[in-house]
């Protein structure tokens, strides 16, 4: 395949109904593999919205070039941005630690879907949580209550993935 015929798959297998949505995300590693596997699965958009006095860094080893096919955005007033997005149609997913969220198997990815994910030690502000349409869980058998974000991502933008395969949403 040539490198044009390649660009032309990867464009034409965008989903442009599913965002990423990072909330005061911090550490390089993660961000930089969240934007690799966001790019794999067809990923446009990345939102995010860093700490206070924390840069927005990312590792180019660690992106492998995919930095370059998705569209960053900085989010500098959160409460208006996910308004925006409700407004434009986004079901708003967020990942949390709670009783009432669902299994991220049992939400409908094929939806317009703004994927919320949160701090590698807090999580998500309790406001965030409020506004999103649907909290996801990720369940863990083991000791430990969480997975590293970057994993958390990848292993729910591969859910999103095989879920819009099932609906002919890559065309190939």
């Amino acid at each position: 395949m040539s490198r044009r015929e390649k660009i032309e798959r990867a464009m034409r297998n965008r989903q442009k109904d599913l965002a990423l949505y990072l909330y005061k995300v911090s550490n390089p590693h993660n961000l930089s593999a969240i934007i690799r596997t966001a790019e794999a699965v067809g990923v446009p958009s990345i939102y995010f919205t860093m700490e206070e006095d924390v840069p927005f860094e990312i590792s180019s080893g660690v992106t492998m070039g995919a930095h370059k096919w998705v569209n960053l955005h900085e989010v500098e007033e959160p409460d208006s941005f996910l308004e925006e997005m409700k407004r434009k149609g986004f079901n708003l997913v967020a990942t949390a630690l709670r009783g009432d969220a669902i299994h991220f198997r049992n939400y409908d990815f094929t939806q317009k879907t703004l994927i919320i994910m949160g701090n590698e030690s807090r999580g998500l502000d309790e406001w965030v949580i409020e506004k999103a349409d649907y909290t996801i869980i990720i369940p863990m058998y083991g000791m430990v209550q969480s997975l590293n974000v970057s994993v958390a991502a990848a292993v729910i933008l591969y859910e999103a993935l095989r879920q819009r395969e099932e609906k002919g949403k890559y065309p190939g």
